[in-house]
């Protein structure tokens, strides 16, 4: 597989046999760009019956992070400050972004990424600390724009309310992009802080068909119920946006309109989008499942994708990656712009630019950096295992 992520034209497709597992959203565990041994299958003709293959179980594993905060300057996006509880996520949303993040771990972007997962379980101290930092400056926070901050492993552990409920002591703002309907529990939190002008959510919603969301996105909450939790957040006074993202070309797009007129029903007060993005091992594993599930309209589906990336399977170029470029991402651009207007969705919503931060106070008690947290901090990066 090619290691330049703006061309991915030339990547290894596994054999056509392979399908996917209910309940997963990669077809494969395909192999990480580190991975210095290539493994490829291969059928010798002996093997006449497809063995079942066993369920792949989902382990969480703890792990101590030497920091929590990550900034970025991209142009692309609202926030320049972000906050992930989790590495991995259980959703196993084929299309998404992060997968490749896995590899850093010597593990699969396919499979283990939605089936090894690592909980930051430090995460609210370690915000306290960053918070109480006399050189921090308050900025809104995304939570959970990496991986689903609301993943069903969140249940449990609960590190995001943790983390909300140390960000609402010191009044700073917040922002939640998610698929779950589980965002409902941290109701009491949320409301209070949006009453501040401190809190938004962003719900995202890819498709109104539930057939295809069970294999694009096979444990997220159903495209129905997302539409419940919108009108539940927004019963609550909490401000709702909607990300319809990623748009697919043949396999959600033809929902485009549909799906505004449903979020602005349930009570959304704006929307944005992006079209598919296919980085690094992205691409393969999109490929696969293609073929898998969509196989007569699959080559349709790449074409469009490569029309709005000049002929690759993606663009990385800031300006261009989000929404692509060409026809189709001019016809897909005029067509939600015609929605959007129609509906009255172009408010600015929850997307981080109305959150006050001038109430920001510090946080009182600060706990000390444990053994284990210091012996990370000091090394670098914990032996996650």
């Amino acid at each position: 597989m090619s290691h330049d992520e703006n061309n991915q034209e030339h990547v290894m497709l596994p054999p056509p046999s392979l399908k996917g597992q209910k309940g997963r959203g990669a077809v494969s565990n395909l192999q990480g760009r580190f991975e210095v041994n290539v493994r490829e299958a291969y059928d010798d003709g002996w093997e006449r019956e497809e063995a079942e293959a066993a369920p792949w179980k989902t382990v969480v594993t703890d792990e101590l992070c030497k920091s929590i905060l990550s900034r970025n300057a991209s142009p692309d996006l609202p926030f320049s400050v972000s906050l992930n509880p989790y590495r991995g996520c259980e959703h196993g949303c084929i299309y998404c972004f992060a997968r490749p993040t896995h590899s850093y771990l010597g593990l699969s972007p396919g499979m283990d990424f939605e089936s090894k997962i690592f909980a930051k379980v430090n995460a609210p101290e370690m915000l306290r600390r960053e918070l109480a930092k006399p050189s921090y400056e308050p900025s809104s926070i995304a939570l959970g724009v990496n991986t689903d901050a609301y993943q069903p492993c969140e249940r449990e552990r609960k590190l995001t309310r943790r983390v909300l409920e140390v960000l609402q002591e010191c009044q700073h703002p917040v922002g939640l992009i998610t698929k779950s309907s589980l965002i409902e529990r941290d109701i009491d939190i949320l409301s209070a802080m949006a009453v501040r002008e401190q809190a938004g959510v962003a719900i995202t919603l890819t498709t109104l068909d539930p057939a295809i969301a069970r294999t694009l996105e096979p444990r997220a909450a159903a495209p129905a119920r997302r539409l419940r939790t919108i009108r539940t957040l927004t019963d609550a006074g909490i401000p709702v946006a909607v990300s319809v993202a990623p748009i697919i070309p043949f396999v959600t797009e033809p929902d485009l309109e549909r799906i505004l007129e449903a979020v602005k029903e349930a009570g959304a007060v704006s929307a944005h989008y992006t079209v598919l993005r296919l980085p690094w091992e992205v691409a393969p594993l999109f490929h696969q499942w293609l073929q898998a599930h969509f196989p007569e309209r699959a080559q349709r589906v790449m074409n469009r994708v490569r029309e709005m990336r000049g002929g690759k399977d993606y663009d990385s170029t800031f300006g261009a990656r989000m929404k692509g470029e060409g026809v189709w991402a001019e016809l897909i651009r005029q067509r939600f712009k015609i929605a959007t207007e129609r509906l009255g969705l172009t408010g600015r919503g929850s997307r981080f630019h109305n959150m006050d931060a001038s109430q920001f106070t510090r946080p009182l008690v600060v706990p000390p950096l444990g053994a284990r947290a210091k012996a990370a901090a000091d090394a670098g990066q914990m032996d996650l295992f």
